[in-house]
């Protein structure tokens, strides 16, 4: 047999051979970040050739997100430590973004002498891509969830956003009510109007009026020119009212005019100004009680509740805990220019064994304190706010994980049971185990069969 030889019939020493023939891309650099060397994977992933690689430095070639301050061959030179696994990306020489991992080394000659640093890089292009076509069964605009409680939301939402009527959000502090509002203002047909939000919760009755209807010259003291409103600034648009639990009934006899008429008069006005924006109000309260004590004007309750999205707080959702600390960590990670691979199982069944009386935004703020400890790797129990340790101290860490785990693998039983119209092999197929598998940890999680037979419904 020849002498194996590149694309451009030139030969190949063995290494080389070996570095032509693997799939990740390699390049090597002396110690001005000069490339030294291409191999064809390389050339392939980034669209740029051998010949115009060497010798330019690896920034202009790559373009990447890791490169500057972030750059891991900087990082290995400068500690001799390798970098494993580290995501980001490059722009490709047609200029598409182009998601990558890489591990760095460092390299010495026969003398052992530091001449320089090399890189593999790996293509995640196909991975991100299967990634995003997962994800988006389970999103639907920020939104992310995999609870059958959600999901039974996502279906509802296109119509809701379609739709001109007014919203009404229910649900705690911290459920995330204005990412709601914020997605079915996305999904409608004004999304390249204007979203306004107001907090009615904040303001007293006569600083909310000025807020949202705005005001002319004169109307008072101290108003020396036109300011518009938050009604006026969202035109063509969707304004958010949150709080609207808290709003006077004196000042709710004014938004039901608005909401009735569709027009409103600026604080010294003579003439109406027409409402041009879709309303959507949220509150943590109950509504229907509040109306019966005589809080709650029972006219705007029914102007208000003519669409009703209510969403669940995280401790009737808590499969969704991986799922978003997954999307909280690679925020901070863009947001901080950090590089924290994900969360340890111990530190996750702290955070499912926790009943969250804050929600998400309980959740996120613990991710983000963890962020304050970890710089790197993955985030561990000692990264978390000081009482999930001390109640894991408390009651000690074996029933609080085991139990975490076991609702952990309810909820995921039963939503795979539910996808699968309670086809037990398929949903044993969605989880990834065996029949015989499932059957087994039903019975030890005493899950009970579901009195349907979902063996008419095999695939």
């Amino acid at each position: 047999m020849g002498k194996p030889k590149n694309k451009n019939g030139e030969s190949l020493s063995p290494s080389e051979a070996i570095l032509e023939s693997i799939s990740d891309g390699v390049f090597t650099v002396d110690l001005n970040w000069c490339i030294t060397s291409f191999n064809r994977a390389a050339e392939d992933i980034t669209g740029v050739s051998r010949k115009e690689a060497i010798g330019r430095q690896c920034s202009e070639v790559f373009r990447s997100s890791m490169c500057g301050d972030t750059c891991s061959l900087q990082q290995t030179v400068k500690t001799g430590r390798p970098v494993i696994g580290k995501s980001g990306y490059i722009i490709s020489s047609d200029g598409k973004r182009i998601p990558i991992s890489i591990s760095t080394a460092e390299l010495r000659n026969a003398d052992g002498c530091l001449v320089g640093a090399a890189e593999t890089f790996r293509d995640l292009s196909e991975v991100e891509l299967l990634r995003s076509e997962l994800q988006g069964k389970f999103q639907v605009g920020e939104l992310t969830s995999r609870s059958h409680l959600m999901l039974r939301v996502f279906e509802v939402l296109p119509a809701i956003a379609s739709s001109p009527s007014t919203v009404l959000i229910l649900g705690e502090t911290g459920t995330g009510k204005e990412l709601m509002a914020r997605t079915i203002h996305t999904l409608s047909h004004r999304k390249r109007g204007p979203f306004i939000a107001v907090n009615c919760g904040a303001l007293p009755d006569t600083l909310l009026e000025s807020e949202l209807f705005g005001y002319k010259a004169g109307a008072f003291t101290g108003a020396n020119k036109n300011k518009p409103g938050r009604f006026a600034l969202a035109k063509g648009g969707t304004l958010f009212l949150d709080e609207i639990g808290e709003v006077s009934p004196a000042f709710q006899i004014k938004l039901l005019r608005i909401l009735q008429e569709r027009t409103y008069e600026p604080l010294g006005a003579t003439d109406s100004e027409i409402a041009d924006v879709r309303v959507i109000v949220a509150t943590n309260k109950d509504l229907s009680l509040q109306m019966q004590n005589g809080l709650f004007r029972e006219d705007l309750y029914y102007r208000v509740n003519v669409v009703r999205v209510e969403l669940p707080p995280l401790r009737r959702r808590k499969e969704d805990i991986p799922l978003l600390v997954d999307q909280f960590i690679q925020r901070f990670n863009r947001l901080q220019q950090r590089s924290v691979q994900g969360i340890t199982s111990e530190a996750l069944s702290l955070l499912m064994a926790h009943d969250w009386p804050g929600n998400i935004r309980e959740l996120e703020n613990a991710v983000e304190y963890a962020f304050i400890l970890c710089n790197s790797g993955q985030i561990g129990p000692s990264h978390l706010p000081e009482y999930f340790n001390a109640h894991k101290k408390a009651a000690g860490s074996g029933p609080d994980i085991q139990s975490a785990h076991n609702a952990l693998d309810v909820q995921s039983i039963y939503v795979a049971l539910k996808n699968n119209s309670f086809n037990r092999l398929a949903a044993a197929k969605e989880l990834g185990i065996h029949k015989t598998t499932l059957f087994r940890r039903m019975k030890k999680l005493n899950i009970s069969l579901p009195t349907m037979d979902g063996r008419s419904t095999l695939p």
